[in-house]
């Protein structure tokens, strides 16, 4: 009597969520509104520092992958090439960070990091000039979120090399969508937050 080979178990889908390294510019100058709203275009306009490399830990990880996503954002691919200089790079303005606006607020003179967290309340808030609002964020974070987990259940994992707090806004989706996290998403250049689906 024949026995039948166990079936291979598959593995779970895994999505890896990667902020970029850090930007080719100042990161803290102090200015005023004006100034801000100049930073944020030269902000996305910006590089990888050439001296921010990526943790030997975040090559291991992705070592094996023939394929990483990343947003058309020139830090991000640059990362991405940084990070996994042997794989496929398929770049896409989906995974672009969630824009910000500069306040109209006079004589307030402040280092960027603090506008940029002003910015991003008042966006919440629902100050969105001529950018995309939050609305339209969440539901580019959805397709963003569909993409992935499609990727990952063909693939097994799947790694996005993007931007903090748009990553965060995905993770969200994923969450709530049954996905495990492993890290806490926080605001630190080379950071990485898994996700999987244990179902």
């Amino acid at each position: 009597m024949s026995v039948d080979a166990p079936s291979a178990v598959p593995h779970p889908a895994r999505i890896i969520l990667i902020r970029h390294g850090q930007p080719h510019i100042a990161l803290s100058p102090r200015t005023s509104h004006a100034g801000f709203a100049g930073y944020i275009d030269d902000y996305e306009k910006a590089g990888l520092d050439p001296s921010s490399l990526p943790p030997a830990e975040l090559r291991d990880l992705v070592r094996e992958l023939g394929v990483v996503f990343t947003s058309d954002r020139p830090r991000s691919h640059q990362s991405a090439q940084a990070l996994a200089p042997h794989a496929q790079l398929i770049a896409d303005p989906l995974f672009a960070e969630a824009p910000l606006a500069s306040p109209r607020i006079p004589w307030l003179n402040m280092r960027v990091p603090k506008w940029a967290v002003l910015s991003r309340i008042l966006w919440h808030a629902g100050f969105n000039p001529e950018i995309e609002n939050s609305r339209m964020a969440r539901r580019r974070a959805v397709q963003a979120a569909d993409l992935l987990v499609a990727r990952a259940k063909a693939d097994g994992t799947v790694v996005l090399v993007a931007h903090g707090y748009f990553n965060w806004m995905i993770g969200r989706e994923l969450h709530r969508r049954g996905f495990s996290r492993s890290g806490m998403h926080r605001a630190r250049y080379w950071h990485a937050v898994i996700y999987q689906d244990m179902r």
